[in-house]
């Protein structure tokens, strides 16, 4: 079987066009994109360190400021996101091996890095002695 290339005349467009969406339209959606590919298994660029009684979780999160991250934390999950007015949209969440203690962790943000520091708690036993009558 042969193909044989089929040429076509070109078409001459004669006018003027506006643009489909302007640049920051196309750089919220290109920024929206690659941020959704967090939840399809891509890696989140973020490091996370066990140390002895916290653990270290930095994340890059260029171009967003510190009013425009929201932070929760539900016992051993770690949240992070980003407000509707920011300029990137962030959403990553950890499950971390031990609980979190939120009154001994921190969260710092330079240079468009985030940083946290996260308490471990340190699991109490709740075994209560039963007196035999």
């Amino acid at each position: 079987m042969f193909y044989s290339v089929a040429t076509r005349p070109a078409r001459s467009f004669n006018g003027s066009y506006a643009p489909a969406a302007s640049h920051q339209a196309l750089q919220k959606f290109l920024s929206d994109t690659v941020s959704s590919l967090a939840g399809t298994g891509a890696a989140q660029p973020a490091e996370v360190q066990d140390l002895e009684k916290t653990y270290s979780l930095q994340l890059d999160v260029p171009g967003i400021a510190k009013e425009q991250l929201d932070i929760g934390i539900e016992g051993d999950v770690v949240r992070v996101s980003s407000k509707a007015d920011a300029a990137r949209s962030v959403k990553a969440a950890w499950r971390f091996p031990l609980e979190i203690d939120v009154a001994s962790s921190s969260a710092k943000l330079e240079n468009g890095v985030l940083t946290l520091s996260l308490g471990k708690k340190i699991p109490v036993s709740n075994v209560s002695q039963l007196v035999v009558e």
